[in-house]
C-alpha cells in the first residue's frame, strides 16, 4: 500500500489490482506517458483491450519502443549506478553500502542487452519505416499532447521537448531519404541514445506537470516530494537532452567516420 500511495503522488492514478485490468489503461491522464512510455501496459492493451482500434495502437507504439525499453535503460542506469559509487568515495566501493552491489547487478543489463548497436539498427532501420511510420507518428502525438498540457513554470522544458521532436522528425526523414542504406544506418547507435533521451525527456516533462498541479495542495512532506520532482526535470532538461540534438545533427549529416574505417586501421598489417 505504500508503494501504492508513493506512485499515486506521481501520476495522480490508483494504481491497485482491479478485476478488470484494462480499465486501468483508460484512467491514465489525458496529456501523460500512459501507453507510450509503458512496455508492460502497451502488451497488456496489445492483448486485452475490448476496442481494436486500441489494440493496433498499443502493437504500434510497442513495436516501436522494444529496442528502446530494451537498450537506453541498460546504458544509461548503468551510469546513474556509477556516479551512486562516486557520491560515497572510496567507501562507494566497498559492500558496506549497497551501490557497489547495485552496480553490478545493473552491469548484467548491459551485458544481456549488449546488442547496443543491432537495437538502434533495428529502431532505425526498420521500426521507424513500419507501414507507413505509424508507430512514430502515434508517439509524436503522445508526446504533443504532454507537451499542450504543461503549465506556464514548464513552458521553457516544453519548448525545448517540442525542438527534439521537431529535430526528430526531421533527422528521421534525411535518413528515410538517404538512398545509400548502409550509410543512413551508419549513425543508427547514436539515433537510439537520443531517441531515448526524448523519450525520458517526455516522462520527466509528465511528471513534473502532475507535481505542479499537486504543489497547490501538498502538504508538508509531499511539498519536498514534488519540488524534487521538479528539480530533476529541470536538470534532466538542461544537461541531458541537449546531447539528444547534438546526436541527432550528428546522424542527419550522413556521417561516415565509423563505416568507412578499415579493419585494419586497428590492428595494423
Amino acid at each position: 500500500d505504500a508503494l501504492v500511495g508513493e506512485q499515486a503522488r506521481v501520476d495522480g492514478v490508483d494504481h491497485r489490482p482491479r478485476p478488470a485490468d484494462a480499465e486501468i489503461q483508460l484512467e491514465m491522464p489525458v496529456g501523460g506517458p500512459g501507453h507510450g512510455a509503458d512496455p508492460v501496459a502497451l502488451l497488456d492493451t496489445q492483448a486485452r483491450h475490448p476496442d481494436e482500434a486500441a489494440r493496433e495502437k498499443a502493437g504500434d507504439i510497442l513495436g516501436l519502443m522494444t529496442p528502446v525499453a530494451k537498450s537506453w535503460p541498460s546504458e544509461h542506469c548503468l551510469e546513474a549506478n556509477k556516479l551512486a559509487i562516486q557520491v560515497l568515495g572510496g567507501y562507494g566501493y566497498t559492500r558496506e553500502y549497497p551501490v557497489e552491489r547495485l552496480y553490478r547487478d545493473n552491469r548484467l543489463n548491459h551485458i544481456h542487452e549488449g546488442t547496443f548497436g543491432i537495437q538502434g539498427m533495428d529502431l532505425l532501420g526498420r521500426k521507424v519505416r513500419m507501414q507507413g511510420g505509424a508507430g512514430l507518428a502515434l508517439l509524436l502525438d503522445e508526446i504533443a499532447a504532454t507537451i499542450a498540457r504543461a503549465p506556464q513554470d514548464l513552458q521553457a522544458e516544453a519548448r525545448a521537448l517540442q525542438d527534439a521532436l521537431a529535430t526528430l522528425s526531421d533527422t528521421t526523414a534525411t535518413v528515410l531519404a538517404c538512398e545509400d542504406r548502409d550509410l543512413g544506418l551508419a549513425n543508427a547507435t547514436e539515433y537510439l541514445d537520443a531517441f531515448g533521451h526524448i523519450v525520458i525527456g517526455w516522462i520527466w516533462l509528465w511528471q513534473a506537470t502532475t507535481a505542479v498541479e499537486k504543489l497547490a495542495s501538498a502538504t508538508s512532506g509531499d511539498v519536498d516530494f514534488y519540488s524534487g520532482k521538479l528539480a530533476a526535470c529541470r536538470y534532466f532538461f538542461r544537461y541531458v537532452l541537449p546531447e539528444a540534438n547534438r546526436k541527432l545533427a550528428l546522424v542527419a549529416s550522413l556521417d561516415d567516420t565509423c563505416m568507412m574505417l578499415r579493419p585494419e586501421a586497428f590492428i595494423g598489417t
